[in-house]
Parts: C-alpha cells; sequence; structure tokens
C-alpha cells in the first residue's frame, strides 16, 4: 500500500509567515490604513511572491480581524468602531492586569531581566524620537514578555488576538501630543511592580496603562466617527 506524502513545504510556510508579519507590521504602523484596499497583484509585486503566499497570509489577517473581504470590493483593512474599540481595551484591561498580577508572583528573576530590558529599549525609542515602526515593535516586544511572563496559553491566546485588533490604534495613540513620556513612565511602573513581586500594585499599573491609552484612541475615533 502507498505511503502517503508526509513531508510538508517548509520554504511556502516560511514565505507565508513572512508576508503576514510584514502585513501586520504595515497595518500597526499605519502604511495600510483603515478601509484601505488589499489588491493581491500588487502585493504580490510588493513583497516579490506568488499569489499563493499571498492568499493564504490574507486568510490568516483575516481570522485575525485585520482585514475582512467585502462583495465587490476584496479584501480590506478593517475599520474598528468606537463601540467595538471600548470593548476590546475593557477585555484587554482584565486580561492584561491579570499578566501583570501572574507575573509578580511567579516570574523567574531571569524574566524580569527580560521584561525589564524590553521596557527599557522601549524607553531608549521614545526618548530617541525613533520612527513609528520601531516605537510599535519595541512595545510589541514589552507585551510579548508582560503575557508570557503569565504562564497562561489560552490568555496568551487571547491577548495575541487583541493586540493585532488594536495594533492600528497603537501608532496613533503614541504620536498624540505628551502620550509617549506617559507611556513609558506607565510600562515603567508595571516592570517595577512585577519585579519587586507585588501583585496588587502590577494588576493596577497594568490596568492604568490600557485605561490611559483607550483614553487617547477613544477620543480619537469619537472624532473621526463625528466628523
Amino acid at each position: 500500500m502507498e505511503q502517503p506524502r508526509l513531508r510538508i513545504s517548509k520554504e511556502r510556510a516560511t514565505i507565508r509567515h513572512l508576508v503576514e508579519e510584514k502585513m501586520r507590521e504595515l497595518i500597526a504602523t499605519g502604511h495600510f490604513k483603515p478601509g484601505d484596499r488589499l489588491i493581491e497583484r500588487e502585493l504580490c509585486e510588493t513583497f516579490d511572491v506568488g499569489r499563493t503566499s499571498v492568499r493564504e497570509a490574507l486568510r490568516q489577517l483575516e481570522a485575525e480581524g485585520l482585514i475582512r473581504t467585502e462583495p465587490h470590493r476584496g479584501p480590506i483593512v478593517t475599520k474598528v468602531s468606537f463601540g467595538e474599540a471600548q470593548q476590546l481595551y475593557q477585555l484587554r484591561a482584565l486580561l492584561e492586569g491579570f499578566c501583570g498580577a501572574e507575573f509578580a508572583v511567579k516570574g523567574s528573576d531571569e524574566e524580569h531581566r527580560r521584561l525589564h530590558a524590553a521596557c527599557e529599549a522601549f524607553a531608549a525609542a521614545a526618548e530617541g524620537k525613533a520612527p513609528t515602526e520601531q516605537l510599535v515593535a519595541r512595545k510589541a516586544e514589552f507585551y510579548r514578555c508582560l503575557i508570557a511572563g503569565a504562564r497562561n496559553i489560552y490568555v496568551e491566546d487571547m491577548l495575541t488576538s487583541l493586540h493585532n485588533r488594536v495594533s492600528m490604534l497603537r501608532a496613533t495613540t503614541m504620536t498624540q501630543p505628551h502620550r509617549l513620556p506617559k507611556s513609558v513612565e506607565e510600562i515603567r511602573d508595571i516592570t517595577r511592580a512585577i519585579c519587586a513581586r507585588d501583585a496588587d500594585w502590577a494588576r493596577q499599573a497594568s490596568i492604568t496603562h490600557v485605561e490611559e491609552s483607550s483614553k487617547i484612541a477613544l477620543q480619537l475615533l469619537s472624532d473621526a466617527e463625528v466628523a
């Protein structure tokens, strides 16, 4: 009996993954804006890859809620409404508060060092007036450390999905006047609380950071909907 072919083409999977990551980055930094059409032919030319890799990447990003397919228009970058953003930030505050508290209790010294390094890398990028894409990348690394430190795979899955959905708002909020220095101080407060192994402080610091970010994002969305 002929054996089934079980080998997987790692090359194509790797290309698709790279396309996904690049598109997430371009959406997060505002290169692709909410409502923009994503035309397969143009994406193939931009990334110098085949249509199969682009289509697979688009399907994955649609599953994550970053894009949606509209009749007669095809894939477009998802627009997040005021109400949707409000719900996303409320859930994110609860889950990140949980992560902060769990990290404070369960985190190892090495995980604390990684969190501190990620925090200071973001601070250095902010204070050095780094470009938006670098700020977003440094902030994302801090969140990855925060989530990993909670050691809960289900919370990690949920928060990763939420972060993907709000990533398109993050670049906008961080570039608002006076927000970036406050954001740096807030994540330093989270880091201090976790490294001090103070669960209550870490929970509240994490929640406060999300709440302060949401104020800016929701105001911008409210203004856009009125306009």
